[in-house]
């Protein structure tokens, strides 16, 4: 009977052993856990990429402006036609040739007052003014700048004088943005595993992450978006796309 009652006793002790023992761990556990809360490291991450366009076009634009709306129609109309012409004689077909509806602004006033030695006065304006866009798809988009000068030179000595520009069309940024995210995590983990070495510590899980915006600018220009006195942007169908991404790590 003694010998019963001291086994009880022991199985009773050892279980109040065990449950404290299993207390304290959980009890240390938990307090770890809410202290290494307050143990974070934030960092950046930066990730860049160039891409090359995918589609190049050039512009013509050319305007008249006068009083008589009518006669301005038709003066845009002959240039437009020589225009055509001209482009189809350098070997554009006329299906690749876009034509934009002219544009009529209507500025319904003759007259607006202006500066004119130190008096304002009532100034005689045009009432009308028409604008006429001719698009073309560039063949080569590398060449498009050379074209581009080449085409608005021709115009010039052909009495064709017009607006020349170019433009660029660049891949979808969703089509690139996983990889600039994985880039950027993969970034801001070095900067991060720096700082725990730093500390004694080792790098642990993402506590929050954010993505910042993802921007396009030059290939040449920088931070600010100028471009260096010693560099020329040569090749403005290469874009730089870049993000930087902010995240907050445990340290352990």
């Amino acid at each position: 009977m003694e010998n019963k009652t001291l086994a009880k006793s022991f199985i009773l002790g050892m279980s109040l052993l065990i449950g404290l023992s299993l207390l304290g761990l959980f009890i240390f556990k938990g307090l770890k856990t809410f202290s290494d809360k307050d143990r974070i490291v934030t960092v950046k991450g930066l990730a860049e990429m160039n891409i090359t366009a995918t589609k190049a076009a050039i512009t013509l634009k050319f305007s008249f402006s006068g009083d008589n709306l009518q006669d301005l129609i038709k003066k845009s109309d002959i240039k437009k036609a020589a225009v055509i012409a001209y482009l189809s004689s350098i070997g554009y077909e006329k299906n690749t040739i876009e034509l934009n509806n002219i544009d009529i602004t209507d500025n319904e006033k003759y007259y607006e007052n202006q500066w004119k030695n130190g008096i304002e006065v009532k100034t005689k304006i045009d009432r009308y003014q028409t604008e006429q866009r001719v698009t073309i798809q560039s063949k080569d988009i590398k060449t498009t700048e050379d074209t581009a000068s080449k085409i608005k030179l021709d115009l010039v000595s052909k009495d064709l004088t017009s607006n020349v520009s170019n433009s660029y069309s660049f891949p979808e940024l969703n089509s690139i943005k996983p990889k600039l995210i994985a880039e950027s995590t993969k970034n801001a983990r070095v900067a991060g595993e720096q700082f725990a070495n730093d500390s004694k510590a080792s790098l642990g899980k993402i506590k929050t992450a954010s993505q910042g915006q993802i921007t396009i600018a030059g290939r040449y220009n920088s931070e600010d978006g100028t471009v260096a006195d010693n560099e020329t942007p040569t090749s403005p169908y290469i874009q730089k796309v870049r993000v930087v991404s902010t995240i907050v790590f445990f340290l352990e």
